[in-house]
C-alpha cells in the first residue's frame, strides 16, 4: 500500500463516518424514536476500521512480494546518494514484484550523512566504498545523485569495474512515467558519462542577444555539430531558423525533433548542396539571414584520402561560396566549424579545412561581417565517431577494432560543442581561430575498454581488442594548436584564441 493508497482509505472511511455522524444530527434534532449512535462510538469506528483496513493491506502485500521474492536469488544493491532520491530508489527496488533486489547499504561524500541510518541502513562515506565492495561483493551499484562531478563519478566507476559490478544510474526526475519510478528506468552508464568534464558556465545574456530575434542559417544542419546547434538557437527564440542540407532523412528527422521540442518556433527546411552557387545565392537572398552557422562538411579521414576531389569541393569551395554569399549579403557574423585536424594537417581532409580556414580569415574587413572560426576536436556520439562502432562491434561479441594501442585523440560531448561554439559566436570581433579547451587527450584503447566494462563484460577475455595498424593521412596523436600560433586567453577559461 503506497501513501497515495492510505490516504484514498482514509478519505472513504472519514467520508463514511461524517455521514454516520449527519444521520445522527439529524436524528437528535428532530428528536426521533431511533436509536442514535454515541459520538465516542463514531469515532472508535472511524479509528479502528482505517487502521485494519491499511494494515490488513499492507500485510497482505508484504506477504505477497515476500513470498515472490523467496524463491528469487537476491541481488546485493550499494546505492550512492543518501538523498531523496537514494530513498526513492530504495523503496523502488524493494517494491519491485519482478525481481529480488537487497539493499545492502548507503554512499554519500557528504559528511553531515556519515553514520546516519536510512530506513535501518548505514549511510557510509565513499573512502568506505573499496572495503565493503570486497566485503559484501554486490552485482550492482546505483548512481542516484543528478549533479555529480566527473572526478567522483570516475573514481565510483573505476572501483567497480575493478570488482565487475555494474553501474546505473537514476534518470531525471522529469524524465518517470507519469511521476513514478520504476526499475526499469534505471539506465547503465554511457561513456560520455565517464569522459565528460563538469558543467560548463557560459554567458547567456551575451548569446541570447545574438540570437533572439534574429534570423539564423545552419548549413550541414542535419549533421552531429549542425543538429546540436539548431537545437540549443531555438532555446534562444529566434526570429527564423534556417536548416540547410542535403542529407533528407536526417533534415526531415531533426523538423520532427524540433516541432516536437518547440512548437512554437519559426523554421525551415531547406535542401540543397553548399557547392550549388544558384541555391545558395536564393537561400541568403530569400531568407536574409543575420547569423550563418557553417557547419557543412567532409570530415571522414580515410574516406577523403580515396576521394580527394570531394573533399575540396566540399570542405574548400562549399566553404568559400558560403563565406562569399554571407559577405555580399551582408550577415552579422559568420561562424565557421573546423577541426583539429587542420594543425598541420597529414591528410586530404585536414588540408582541406585548413584552407577553408585561412580563406574565411582573409575575408575580415573592419566594416563588414565578423567573420569567425571554432576549432575542436571528436565530438562524443556524432555520426561516424568511434563509439557507436565500439557499440557495435560490442554487440556483436567483438572484436573492437582499434588502428594503434597509444593513438589517442581529444573528446568532447555533442552539448559541450555546441554550447562553446554560440559562446564563441557571440565573443568573436572578427577574425579569429577560437579553439577549445578539450582536456587531456584520451587513449582509443582505454575508451574501448571502458566500454567492454560498461556494457559488463571482461576486455580481452570475453571482449577481444585487435590493432589493424594506422590509416592512410591518420595521425598518432592530434594537435589544438600549430607550432606557429600562440593562443589568448578569453573571459571564458574553456575558450582560447589562436593568432597565427
Amino acid at each position: 500500500t503506497s501513501s497515495k493508497d492510505a490516504l484514498r482509505i482514509f478519505l472513504v472511511v472519514f467520508s463514511g463516518s461524517i455521514l454516520i455522524e449527519s444521520v445522527n444530527l439529524v436524528l437528535w434534532l428532530y428528536q426521533l424514536k431511533t436509536f442514535v449512535l454515541p459520538h465516542s462510538i463514531v469515532i472508535i469506528e472511524f479509528l479502528l476500521s482505517s487502521f485494519l483496513l491499511i494494515t490488513i493491506r499492507m500485510f497482505a502485500k508484504a506477504t505477497y512480494y515476500q513470498s515472490k521474492s523467496h524463491h528469487l536469488k537476491k541481488t546485493k544493491v550499494f546505492i550512492f546518494g543518501a538523498g531523496e532520491s537514494g530513498l526513492l530508489s530504495k523503496r523502488t527496488l524493494d517494491g519491485d514484484p519482478n525481481t529480488s533486489y537487497q539493499v545492502i547499504v548507503f554512499f554519500d561524500d557528504d559528511i553531515k550523512k556519515n553514520k546516519l541510518r536510512i530506513e535501518g541502513l548505514q549511510v557510509l562515506s565513499l573512502q568506505r566504498l573499496e572495503s565493503m565492495l570486497k566485503k559484501h561483493k554486490p552485482e550492482l551499484l546505483l548512481i542516484t545523485p543528478q549533479q555529480l562531478n566527473s572526478e567522483r563519478k570516475q573514481y565510483i566507476t573505476e572501483l567497480c569495474f575493478k570488482y565487475h559490478v555494474r553501474v546505473l544510474h537514476v534518470p531525471p526526475v522529469h524524465s518517470w512515467i507519469n511521476g513514478q519510478l520504476s526499475v526499469k528506468q534505471f539506465k547503465p552508464l554511457k561513456i560520455e558519462d565517464l569522459l565528460e568534464r563538469d558543467a560548463i558556465r557560459i554567458d547567456e545574456i551575451q548569446i541570447r542577444s545574438a540570437i533572439t530575434g534574429k534570423t539564423i542559417l545552419i548549413t550541414g544542419a542535419a549533421g552531429s555539430i549542425g543538429s546540436t546547434l539548431a537545437m540549443q538557437c531555438a532555446k534562444y527564440q529566434p526570429q527564423q531558423l534556417v536548416l540547410f542540407d542535403q542529407a533528407e532523412s536526417p533534415l526531415y528527422e531533426l523538423e520532427w525533433n524540433l516541432k516536437s521540442a518547440y512548437p512554437q518556433l519559426n523554421f525551415e527546411v531547406v535542401l540543397g548542396d553548399v557547392r550549388n552557387a544558384n541555391r545558395l545565392n536564393r537561400v541568403f537572398e530569400f531568407f536574409k539571414p543575420h547569423l550563418v552557422f557553417h557547419a557543412a562538411a567532409y570530415k571522414h579521414v580515410p574516406l577523403m584520402e580515396h576521394n580527394p576531389s570531394e573533399s575540396i569541393l566540399t570542405n574548400v569551395l562549399g566553404s568559400k561560396l558560403v563565406a562569399d554569399f554571407a559577405k555580399q549579403f551582408g550577415v552579422e557574423r559568420f561562424v565557421m566549424i573546423s577541426t583539429d585536424k587542420a594543425v598541420n594537417p597529414t591528410n586530404v581532409m585536414g588540408a582541406s579545412k585548413r584552407i577553408a580556414e585561412m580563406y574565411v580569415q582573409s575575408l575580415q574587413r573592419s566594416d563588414g561581417p565578423k567573420f569567425i572560426t571554432t576549432r575542436f576536436g571528436n565530438v562524443l556520439g556524432s555520426n561516424g565517431s568511434v563509439i557507436p562502432r565500439f557499440q557495435k562491434q560490442i554487440e556483436q561479441g567483438g572484436p573492437i577494432t582499434v588502428t594503434h594501442p597509444e593513438i589517442t585523440r581529444f573528446f568532447m560531448t555533442m552539448d559541450e560543442a555546441g554550447v562553446l561554439v554560440l559562446e564563441a559566436s557571440a565573443m568573436g570581433s572578427g577574425g579569429e581561430i577560437f579553439v577549445f579547451d578539450m582536456g587531456k587527450p584520451v587513449r582509443i584503447a582505454e575508451l574501448a575498454k571502458k566500454m567492454i566494462l560498461l556494457s559488463g563484460l571482461i576486455p580481452e577475455t570475453e571482449i577481444q581488442i585487435q590493432y589493424t595498424g594506422l590509416r592512410p593521412g591518420e595521425k598518432l596523436y592530434e594537435e589544438l594548436l600549430a607550432n606557429e600560433e600562440n593562443t589568448l586567453p578569453t573571459h571564458h577559461p574553456k575558450i582560447l584564441i589562436g593568432k597565427t
